[in-house]
């Protein structure tokens, strides 16, 4: 008899469905690739955990070190997969991050927060900020990881994230301000196809974050509702990536618009790939529009 435990309660194409009985199944699960050395660039990647009591781990790139004392900016990056998808460890964020790293030679470090719904919002939130906390522990010299003591700078940190981890990477440069978090200096913001929700409630955003209404009056969906945008942390800089023939390339506009207008000031660059979809970086990193994009990326990050 059946027991009504493959009854579908929930189906959020092609994010994932969940059945009377509780189970989560993804419509793709994307794949992980080991850390390691990179033959190419010469990029070493290794896993951290970085909070015990969750295990919560990150993946750590770090370029060619020309010597012992050698200092490098930190980018502290977001993976995308509207929050229930994705990992620090695939193959997507390997390849991005390995050629932003070995470019623009810095150090990135990427949080791999916990999936919703098994893990509701606001957790991923939850998890990134206390990635920021984990590495600006390493600000003395005196942090759990080697690799940051020895070479990074962390008076010039960056953070990062593209869809729902460029929502993220906003969040947690509010948080940093709100909170006055000092033991690091956050020189930029790089926010590539960011997640702003919509003009109608969202409402797969409504299931991953119970309480939300999944609109414009929450401000993790709309930062120009958001009291504390103008302390956000972000140096004065932010870069904010759109695509052409992206869904949500209104909402990045907007998100740009709004950030010039704000009380926080400074300088918002704007950069647009033409004739390309979301995160085409990560999806279809052989593009002849990938190279322009972490060009403008490593710019950025440079000029600061």
């Amino acid at each position: 008899m059946d027991s009504g435990d493959s009854e579908i309660t929930h189906n959020f194409r092609p994010y994932f469905k969940v059945y009377k009985d509780g189970r989560v199944e993804r419509y793709r699960v994307f794949q992980s690739v080991d850390a390691g050395i990179d033959p190419t660039t010469g990029v070493q990647s290794k896993d951290v955990i970085i909070t015990p009591e969750t295990g919560v781990k990150a993946r750590i790139f770090l370029p060619k070190i020309n010597g012992p004392d050698q200092k490098l900016p930190v980018l502290v990056h977001y993976h995308g997969g509207a929050f229930c998808l994705g990992s620090a460890f695939g193959v997507m964020s390997k390849h991005f991050l390995t050629s932003l790293v070995s470019q623009a030679n810095i150090i990135a470090i990427s949080v791999d927060y916990r999936l919703a719904p098994e893990h509701p919002l606001p957790i991923a939130y939850d998890d990134s900020w206390a990635g920021l906390h984990w590495v600006a522990a390493h600000s003395n010299g005196l942090g759990p990881e080697p690799w940051l003591n020895d070479h990074a700078d962390l008076g010039r940190v960056f953070l990062a994230g593209e869809s729902a981890g460029a929502n993220i990477a906003h969040y947690v440069a509010v948080q940093a301000g709100a909170t006055k978090l000092a033991s690091i200096k956050i020189h930029g913001l790089l926010i590539v196809h960011p997640f702003f929700g919509a003009e109608e409630p969202d409402e797969l955003y409504k299931y991953l974050c119970p309480g939300s209404s999944g609109s414009d009056d929450d401000p993790k969906l709309n930062p120009a509702v958001d009291p504390n945008l103008k302390n956000m942390a972000a140096g004065d800089r932010v870069l904010v990536c759109v695509a052409e023939k992206d869904g949500l390339r209104n909402r990045g506009v907007a998100y740009c618009e709004t950030l010039a207008k704000s009380e926080r000031g400074g300088n918002v660059e704007f950069y647009e790939t033409s004739g390309e979809g979301h995160c085409f970086h990560m999806f279809t990193p052989d593009s002849e529009k990938v190279g322009p994009l972490i060009e403008k990326m490593v710019h950025f990050i440079n000029s600061a």
